[in-house]
């Protein structure tokens, strides 16, 4: 069950990815339903969501805290 919460996660985030301010309220939300490991996994994904949305830069805080 949890990895389809990632995978759902990953959905949403990447639906989202047109407004910064909308994907960082995902973000947040992400942080607290994900297991540690899947967080971890999810910097790597955010990191190649960026690349193509360099706006969503502003929400990489939120995975250094």
């Amino acid at each position: 069950m949890a990895r389809a919460m990632f995978e759902y996660t990953k959905t949403v985030l990447n639906k989202v990815s047109f407004d910064a301010t909308l994907f960082c309220k995902e973000l947040q939300k992400a942080l607290q339903r994900l297991l540690p490991y899947e967080i971890e996994e999810l910097k790597i994904y955010i990191k190649s969501l960026i690349l193509q949305n360099p706006e969503l830069d502003q929400c990489l805080i939120l995975l250094n805290e």
